[in-house]
């Protein structure tokens, strides 16, 4: 698996305290609130007590392997402690634990600890779940048709006789883009050349001018090159290879976002991703044919080749994660 280190691979892959318990004495979750559950990151949390200390922990998990590392050892440091001290950890007990998270994923440690926490509080609250929401975390669209880049984009000239639907993605992820501080080309993982070739092709009577700087120093989320090289492979097979690749790698950068892939590109709905990749990369349509979201397809595809274990249930439909893995 790329990018981890040994200790943090080693809590990835560690099921130990996976699962639920039994009539447990707390609960705590993130992300799994009535709008947010299936549409984003969500931890849950089940204790056992022995009084004033915690015997027993499990946890369920929809998340990437940092997540799942930061849940295990939230879940190994927790077991033996008192709900006292759970309720005062802070992201920083995990990160500790796993050796240093990359700064761009100290929110997955954050999640664990915040779930954690919710659910030793739950057992002094007497409440049997206790969910916490993160009112940052984006539920919808961030793009829609009141953008200005938006509508400066699609309101130009089409003199390409390019199809609606590619201007359309395109002016999507440009809007995106533009209203991150990091340049234009960079948050949208494409050289600037190819970014220029990109908007010539689709709104060369615009007069758009792509963001070449960045406000501050801005971090990019580290992106994924086996996810690049998988995509590679599509773009091959695709009736548009140029427009092919672009997608492949813009898809490839927006996937190293938290949250759900389609948000992250702008777009004003879900099956708009889907619409766009069977357009330009229809063999990575037609690999995902259960219609799996398409983040947590792309990185299921990337465990598998690594022989790595992501699913809890060998059949989809058996497993309790079913509604966060699918679209509804």
């Amino acid at each position: 698996m790329y990018g981890y280190s040994e200790t943090i691979l080693k809590y990835a892959i560690d099921d130990s305290h996976t699962g639920v318990l039994e009539q447990p004495d707390g609960i705590g979750e993130v992300g799994l609130g009535a709008e947010e559950a299936g549409r984003k990151l969500a931890v849950r949390f089940m204790l056992k007590c022995a009084g004033e200390r915690v015997d027993t922990i499990r946890y369920q998990v929809f998340g990437c392997g940092y997540t799942m590392a930061a849940c295990a050892a939230a879940a190994e440091l927790g077991e033996g402690q008192s709900l006292a001290e759970l309720e005062s950890w802070t992201a920083r007990v995990i990160d500790q634990q796993l050796g240093g998270m990359p700064r761009e994923r100290d929110y997955c440690a954050d999640l664990a600890v915040k779930a954690l926490r919710a659910a030793a509080s739950s057992v002094h609250a007497r409440r049997r779940v206790a969910t916490v929401h993160d009112p940052t975390e984006e539920h919808g669209p961030k793009i829609n048709v009141n953008n200005p880049t938006y509508r400066t984009l699609m309101a130009s000239a089409n003199p390409n006789g390019c199809a609606v639907e590619d201007r359309h993605l395109f002016a999507c992820l440009l809007a995106v883009a533009d209203s991150e501080a990091a340049a234009t080309h960079a948050a949208l993982g494409l050289p600037a050349q190819e970014l220029d070739f990109l908007v010539r092709r689709f709104f060369p009577a615009c007069g758009w001018q792509a963001k070449s700087w960045s406000a501050g120093d801005p971090r990019l989320p580290e992106i994924n090159p086996e996810i690049r090289e998988l995509l590679q492979e599509h773009v091959t097979m695709s009736p548009d290879p140029e427009i092919a690749a672009w997608l492949a790698d813009i898809l490839v950068a927006r996937a190293a976002h938290p949250g759900h892939l389609w948000i992250a590109m702008g777009l004003f709905e879900r099956p708009q991703l889907s619409a766009a990749i069977g357009r330009h990369l229809p063999s990575l349509l037609a690999a995902n044919d259960k219609g799996m979201r398409w983040k947590r397809f792309l990185f299921k595809q990337v465990c598998d080749l690594n022989g790595g274990v992501m699913c809890k249930s060998p059949v989809c439909g058996d497993c309790s994660d079913y509604s966060l893995c699918f679209a509804e």
